[in-house]
């Protein structure tokens, strides 16, 4: 049993690591360096302020000229161009300050539309009345106070407008049921339910409630079918339903706390509990908002954004042209699949997506019409272990289906489920839903991304019938993914397409 000094030191290590992900949650990185998600908002409102000191310049160049000004900024292109990046340079800095600050950086869901609004108006005021102030210390007598005042306008009316428009996409997004968050709730008890009932009164911020964990054996035999579980096997329900966050709503010993937050912080699972339960244990951490709810996050994974944001970018990318690029070949492989056997061009599959979800993945036909049929005939020939299923010379291919998988070119339609977010350009491969009922909790760790037309295992292990080499070739891949991985994953692809191993 712990000895209460070294309980204290657990609780200590506890409220430490509580203000580190409170503040890598508002955009902080680790030691303080700013993470992917800051860089990325700050790298937006940058953009920003360059495109609003241009709509200040041609405003400031069309007004009465009789205004109470120093000088025009034309004039100071010609006289102190460094002057004026320094200034711009300075109000930048101060309003990405600021806007951190005020955690502008985290997720939306903490915060609603009108208050984002309102500090991200008071940051730009305030970086405003500073770069005055340093006009004023400086003697910056060549920069005009009405360009100032216009630079400060325009940059707090850009960044909202951005703001309101990316908050109206993301909450399109949730309700329609992509990118949401999956919570289990700690409790059953009246707290449990309202604030089940909060959150599915609050579709738009995107959580999707899957279930309580009972704390006690009387929440646990009271007959609630939404109850699925005790909090002895709460990691690993979390994990089983793809549960992005768990909310705890009921007083608990510290030491279960801590520890569950221990191995939540170790799959990768945020935890909140509700404010006045947890003396102490939040120290210092602050209430955030879930709509009207309050809670204070014990941990929170810093997720990459802006990373994120690029991939998509070049999902969306380079999928549309491959599309174009590669249309007059798949209007041949239409006819010669249309010609070769009788069945529709395209084979549409139900697949296993990000988090469970089911998506139809299409593809080029390559067998006969029946072919899901005969495969129950065809598993004493299965040339792969586990709950893979392969055979090299599979009598339901078709001829033409024979050339199309060699080089990989039954899975040109997919470009189509990457434009649509079904899937990405790199990713694990997406697995039927016989497939994944036989995973193992420790497989289910590759449906935490989207689905790739090509992958890690693709590329390192095509040919390989073992089931171990392919899972832990998609867990590598989604434990150690960047942006660089992936384009070093397309370049390889390409050879490997062309050297026709494909089956």
């Amino acid at each position: 049993m712990a000895t209460p000094d070294y309980l204290q030191q657990v609780i200590i290590s506890g409220r430490r690591r509580s203000e580190g992900d409170r503040k890598r949650s508002q955009g902080f990185g680790l030691f303080g360096r700013p993470s992917v998600t800051s860089i990325a908002w700050a790298s937006l409102d940058l953009l920003t302020v360059m495109l609003a000191v241009v709509l200040a310049l041609r405003f400031r160049v069309v007004m009465p000229k009789d205004l109470p000004t120093i000088a025009i900024l034309p004039d100071l292109f010609n006289s102190a161009p460094r002057a004026l990046l320094f200034y711009l340079g300075w109000f930048a800095a101060c309003l990405i300050f600021f806007m951190r600050s005020y955690g502008l950086y985290g997720p939306i869901q903490n915060r609603n539309g009108l208050h984002e609004q309102r500090m991200t108006v008071q940051a730009t005021l305030l970086a405003g009345l500073i770069l005055c102030g340093t006009l004023y210390l400086l003697r910056g007598v060549a920069v005009s106070r009405v360009v100032v005042g216009l630079l400060a306008f325009m940059t707090a009316a850009l960044i909202c407008v951005r703001r309101a428009i990316w908050r109206h996409m993301v909450y399109s997004r949730f309700r329609a049921g992509i990118e949401t968050k999956n919570v289990l709730i700690i409790g059953a008890g009246r707290v449990a339910h309202a604030l089940r009932n909060h959150l599915d009164s609050l579709q738009h911020l995107g959580f999707r409630f899957k279930g309580f964990v009972a704390l006690t054996e009387r929440e646990a035999e009271s007959g609630d079918v939404d109850v699925i579980g005790d909090v002895r096997n709460c990691l690993s329900l979390a994990r089983s339903l793809f549960v992005d966050e768990i909310f705890i709503s009921v007083p608990a010993d510290k030491r279960l706390v801590i520890g569950l937050v221990e191995e939540a912080r170790g799959a990768g699972i945020d935890v909140r509990v509700v404010p006045d339960l947890y003396d102490g244990l939040a120290w210092n951490a602050p209430i955030e908002y879930i709509g009207q709810f309050p809670t204070i996050p014990l941990h929170r994974r810093d997720f990459p954004i802006g990373a994120f944001l690029l991939k998509r970018i070049l999902d969306i990318s380079l999928a549309s042209l491959a599309l174009l690029v590669t249309f007059p070949a798949m209007l041949l492989i239409a006819i010669s699949v249309r010609m070769g056997s009788q069945g529709p061009i395209f084979y549409k599959a139900q697949r296993i997506g990000r988090k469970g979800r089911t998506f139809s993945c299409y593809k080029f036909r390559t067998m006969v019409p029946d072919a899901d049929k005969l495969k129950a005939d065809l598993a004493h020939m299965n040339e792969r272990d586990g709950v893979l299923f392969k055979i090299e010379k599979d009598p339901r291919v078709t001829t033409i289906g024979r050339i199309l998988r060699k080089y990989s070119l039954d899975e040109l339609p997919q470009f189509y489920n990457v434009l649509r977010g079904d899937m990405s350009l790199v990713g694990p491969r997406p697995p039927m839903a016989a497939e994944v009922q036989q995973y193992d909790l420790a497989h289910l760790r590759r449906l935490d991304v989207l689905p790739g037309i090509t992958g890690l295992w693709q590329v390192e292990a095509r040919q390989d019938p073992s089931f171990d080499s392919y899972i832990s070739l998609d867990t590598a891949y989604v434990e150690n993914w960047t942006l660089w991985l992936d384009l070093k994953i397309l370049v390889r692809t390409v050879g490997v397409v062309f050297s026709g191993t494909g089956s």
